[in-house]
C-alpha cells in the first residue's frame, strides 16, 4: 500500500529507483469518484515497471478543467483513496493544470495516460520526450468513466 507524500519525498525516493536500476511509471489525474476504471488503468500502469507513482490534481484544477461543482471529493481524500490501491506506491499532490513541472522534477521513465489522448493532444509529452522518456497510451474499460457515473447518478429518480 502507497502512501501520499510531498513532491521533495517523490524525488527523494526517485533517486533510491534510478540508483537501484528500478523502472518508475508515473500518471496523473483527477480520480474524483473512484471506479474500476480507475484500478483497471492503475494496474496496467504499474505493470509496465517497478513502481507507480500517480499525481494527483488538486481541487483548484479540478474545478478548472472539469467545471463548477467539480470534483466532488476534496483532493486530499482522493489522493489518500488512490494511494491506497494496491498498484500505487505514492500518490502526489500538485495544484497545476498540467503535470509538466512534476514530471520534469521526477523524470519517470514511463509516463501513462489513457487511450483518449490518441484523439487529442497530450501537454506533458514534448516534457517527457525532452529527457528521453517514453509515454505509453493505455487504452481505458469502455464506459468506465467518472463523468458517465456521474451521469447515471443525476438520472436516479
Amino acid at each position: 500500500m502507497g502512501e501520499v507524500i510531498t513532491l521533495e519525498e517523490a524525488q527523494a525516493r526517485r533517486i533510491v529507483l534510478h540508483v537501484s536500476g528500478k523502472k518508475l511509471v508515473f500518471t496523473n489525474g483527477h480520480f474524483d469518484l473512484l471506479h474500476v476504471g480507475h484500478l483497471d488503468y492503475l494496474e496496467k500502469a504499474r505493470a509496465l515497471g517497478d513502481a507507480l507513482f500517480v499525481g494527483i490534481n488538486g481541487d483548484a484544477s479540478t474545478t478548472r478543467l472539469k467545471g463548477t461543482g467539480r470534483p466532488l471529493v476534496p483532493a486530499a481524500e482522493r489522493a489518500r483513496l488512490v494511494a491506497a490501491l494496491q498498484p500505487v506506491a505514492a500518490a502526489i499532490l500538485f495544484d497545476d493544470d498540467t503535470a509538466s513541472a512534476l514530471i520534469q522534477a521526477l523524470q519517470p521513465d514511463v509516463y501513462v495516460k489513457g487511450g483518449d489522448y490518441r484523439a487529442k493532444p497530450l501537454p506533458e509529452r514534448s516534457t517527457v520526450e525532452a529527457y528521453g522518456g517514453s509515454v505509453i497510451l493505455i487504452d481505458t474499460l469502455p464506459d468506465h468513466s467518472t463523468s458517465a457515473l456521474i451521469a447515471r447518478i443525476r438520472k436516479l429518480p
